[in-house]
């Protein structure tokens, strides 16, 4: 029997209940969100902000 974060791996997780709230167990690296881009859409609660890697390879997040 496959555990359940071998089905699911941190970066794809089921939605969660409202009221209730998970924390990941570990960091996610930037490789893995940006995919070699250099900026990412990101939606909460109907808003859209943009997460993108600076020439000084910081991140800013606008909304």
């Amino acid at each position: 029997m496959q555990s359940l974060h071998a089905t699911h791996p941190a970066s794809i997780r089921p939605p969660v209940e409202p009221g209730m709230r998970t924390f990941p167990s570990g960091a996610i690296p930037t490789d893995f969100l940006f995919q070699g881009a250099q900026e990412i859409l990101i939606s909460h609660h109907g808003e859209q902000y943009r997460l993108r890697i600076t020439k000084n390879g910081k991140l800013i997040l606008t909304k």
